[in-house]
């Protein structure tokens, strides 16, 4: 359950800015391919390999709710360094699966893509410590003696670093993957999501404590759906039928996670059953809150898509703000 994605993903996402500038108004909105019984046949794109985080996706198509809006979806795994963006960018894939600021970086360089649905509405993504070392915030960790593993070159630890200047005798090092190294070193912590490498590390007999960057202020959508505008302004029936059967997707498997969980198993061998069960248990709560039970699964606010821009350009990731209204849809 070995998390890199976040940094190959946008390091490929920074290096590929010309090409999607290029590319940006290339979007092919043709019509989607119809099945025998009629239904429109798209793709999804993960940004990963089938694990917990993407449960309510595989919800929705094996119990049928993608295809009782005449929808026949295909889910496309990923892996390190997939080019997700890129894909919609230029139309090779109707979907993907993005997080908000690769959106934000991507609309700066001219690629057309917009957010129209939202996983996560806190970001699952963070830092693991020992509990033993009696850390008890993110900006303690960046003033204690010990080594932290994570990419400070991206928004979230440019973000940290900013916030917390790192104390002379904290070291900062590249994720590499894995947590051999943080079971073997208590001093040693590590970035990581909620629901991969601190299962990872307790099912091997750690006891870790994960803080979020959320907490500490930079918290972007994550596991967000994206489309181009493109396709999204060709097809809005299309789009807003997907968004729907993938709330209801979202719904079952926070309800019950068992039957997709089983699945994506079978997809992904190098997790077991006892993993999947506690990582879907591990993120509920950045999933579902007081917004989504007032607004729906999935949706998102114009407040944080400026806070969002706002922090990048701060960060020197983007020049200039780009324009939050741009950056999502709400299709209900």
């Amino acid at each position: 359950m070995s998390h890199l994605r976040s940094m190959l993903t946008l390091c490929l996402l920074l290096t590929a800015a010309v090409t999607l500038t290029l590319t940006a108004g290339c979007s092919d909105t043709s019509e989607p391919a119809r099945t025998a019984d009629g239904k429109q046949a798209v793709t999804l794109a993960l940004n990963w390999v089938p694990e917990p985080e993407f449960g309510g996706f595989y919800a929705a198509l094996e119990s049928g709710q993608y295809a009782s809006q005449g929808l026949d979806v295909t889910i496309k795994p990923g892996g390190a360094g997939a080019p997700v963006i890129q894909q919609i960018a230029t139309g090779k894939v109707p979907f993907g699966i993005v997080s908000a600021d690769e959106i934000v970086i991507a609309r700066s360089r001219g690629a057309k893509v917009v957010a129209i649905f939202t996983s996560y509405q806190t970001c699952p993504q963070g830092i693991m410590v020992h509990s033993d070392r009696n850390i008890e915030s993110l900006e303690q960790l960046f003033k204690t003696p010990g080594t932290i593993a994570m990419e400070p070159g991206l928004p979230y630890g440019k973000f940290l670093t900013k916030k917390y200047p790192p104390a002379s005798d904290v070291k900062i090092v590249p994720y590499t993957g894995g947590v051999a190294q943080f079971l073997n070193d208590k001093t040693y912590s590590q970035q990581g999501f909620i629901f991969s490498e601190p299962v990872t590390a307790r099912r091997q007999g750690a006891n870790p404590r994960f803080f979020l960057t959320a907490e500490a202020g930079y918290d972007p959508y994550t596991v967000v759906v994206a489309t181009s505008e493109a396709f999204l302004e060709k097809h809005p029936q299309l789009v807003k039928s997907f968004v729907a059967a993938t709330r209801k997707g979202w719904e079952l498997y926070l309800a019950d996670p068992s039957a997709a969980n089983a699945v994506m198993g079978k997809l992904n061998t190098t997790m077991d059953a006892q993993s999947f069960k506690e990582a879907a248990e591990s993120h509920t709560h950045l999933i579902e809150n007081d917004h989504t039970r007032a607004n729906g699964l999935g949706s998102m606010t114009l407040e944080r898509w400026e806070t969002l821009s706002l922090q990048l350009v701060e960060l020197g990731v983007i020049d200039t703000a780009v324009p939050a209204s741009e950056c999502f849809r709400t299709l209900d």
